[in-house]
């Protein structure tokens, strides 16, 4: 469309195709350019599916498509910089539209989709006029509002089965910290798995009871998913460190005394357990800065982010199934070879059953989280196994173990309903020590049966 010094024309002008209808005021454009002034309108049936939706990144991190076709407006000839009224674009959705989708009129710059300068007037099911302070290469994308209505009696079940896992974890954390070995033997794997666990768990009822207060603020939401990824990370680590404690004690298995301590010193082990976890986490975050901070404020599954946990995890879970294998045939061997005492080998082989539960329930669930996001059922199955993983593991190591028990009825008889004759303090917290000393929940390591040989260590 051109317009000269001469032209009876009066308003705005449309210029019109297919799919797209432009208004722009030419004539006020053609006043600052010498009385004339010309417009081109070009739309493209491919461009939107090379520079489509995957270019632009809104600040709600909503999902997004393209809702119609990619246009170029060019104004040829023309020295003006500013248009003193703005352009208007109305698009033709390339289907009809949800009513709760959102329009983002968008404009294409250095590499990338951006809305400055341009926003929808108008808009239903089948059309959207965008208005346009200058003149680009536009386009139409549209941001679904997925249905986040949820059923009342659902969340209040998942916060009750989360409410009980956090109640096991507390017990089993409690259980690992005072009723531990002595100090030759570390139990600091299991307890820093519980740990882990329990303030996963419990930022994880924060986040989503308060998802609708926390959602508007981006940079809280980013930061408790990236705490989220660090502490869930931390979990598996440190399940792995148990596996890998519990495999360099079998290999002593072998020997007729060992009475070197199994594993690195404790420190090495915080730095192992926790530095893992934080290296994965920084460098996904400097890889993909917008990649915390989902709509439920997780990982965004946009260029496989979501990779940046299931990976590693698949990566641990694959090693500790090698490492099982190793276990039992070391076992195996020498329970025929029959170089160590029977009790130490089944001792250890019932710690493997365990252990390997543990990896299965902690390990497990989170494959349905692949494809939690598409069923709901899925998400729910979800969000009861991993809500139960400290139920699974104060049964496991807590209930099913015989010296736990004693202990817990010897704790019972104290400060519970018995009551004991005075000058018998002394006596209920001697058997304590022992109970608590002779107990197999701490075995990651197997010194058990050298224990008048060994000397204390210190350092753990």
């Amino acid at each position: 469309m051109q317009v000269g010094p001469n032209t009876s024309l009066t308003g705005s002008l449309q210029l019109k195709t297919v799919d797209i209808v432009l208004e722009i005021d030419l004539l006020s454009i053609a006043q600052h350019n010498n009385g004339s002034a010309s417009v081109i309108l070009i739309n493209s049936n491919y461009m939107h599916s090379v520079f489509n939706n995957s270019h632009f990144r809104p600040e709600n991190a909503k999902p997004t498509y393209m809702g119609a076709k990619v246009v170029l407006v060019i104004l040829t000839q023309v020295m003006v910089k500013r248009l003193s009224k703005p352009i208007n674009l109305t698009f033709q959705h390339f289907n009809v539209s949800d009513p709760a989708d959102e329009p983002a009129c968008v404009y294409w710059s250095e590499g990338a989709w951006v809305t400055n300068g341009c926003s929808a007037s108008e808009s239903n099911s089948t059309h959207t006029v965008c208005s346009c302070s200058h003149l680009s290469t536009f386009a139409l994308i549209m941001q679904t509002n997925p249905n986040t209505e949820s059923d009342p009696v659902v969340e209040a079940l998942s916060a009750f089965f989360v409410l009980v896992g956090l109640v096991f974890l507390t017990l089993a954390v409690l259980t690992f910290a005072l009723c531990r070995r002595n100090s030759r033997v570390s139990n600091m794997a299991r307890l820093n798995l519980s740990v882990c666990l329990l303030l996963a768990h419990a930022l994880f009822l924060f986040t989503q009871t308060a998802l609708r207060l926390i959602q508007p603020h981006r940079v809280l939401c980013k930061l408790l998913a990236g705490v989220l990824h660090f502490l869930f990370l931390c979990c598996f680590v440190w399940m792995s460190t148990e596996a890998v404690l519990l495999f360099l004690s079998v290999r002593k298995l072998r020997q007729i005394k060992a009475k070197d301590r199994t594993g690195p010193h404790w420190r090495y082990k915080l730095l192992i357990g926790y530095g893992i976890p934080l290296v994965i986490v920084s460098v996904s975050a400097m890889a993909m800065p917008d990649g915390h901070g989902s709509e439920k404020c997780w990982l965004v599954t946009e260029k496989g982010f979501n990779w940046s946990f299931l990976g590693p995890v698949c990566l641990i879970l694959t090693g500790n199934i090698v490492l099982f294998i190793i276990i039992f045939l070391t076992i195996h061997i020498t329970l025929r070879a029959a170089h160590s005492e029977a009790s130490k080998v089944k001792t250890t082989r019932l710690l493997l059953i365990k252990i390997m539960a543990q990896c299965v329930i902690l390990g497990c669930p989170w494959i349905f989280l692949m494809a939690s996001e598409k069923s709901r059922v899925l998400e729910l199955l979800f969000v009861f196994l991993t809500s139960q993983q400290g139920t699974a593991i104060f049964l496991i190591h807590c209930l099913l173990n015989n010296e736990v028990r004693k202990q817990y009825a010897t704790w019972w008889k104290k400060y519970g309903l018995s009551s004991k004759p005075p000058g018998t303090s002394d006596s209920v917290t001697l058997t304590t020590i022992q109970h608590c000393s002779n107990s197999q929940m701490g075995h990651t390591s197997l010194d058990t049966a050298q224990m008048t040989e060994a000397k204390p260590d210190k350092g753990d």
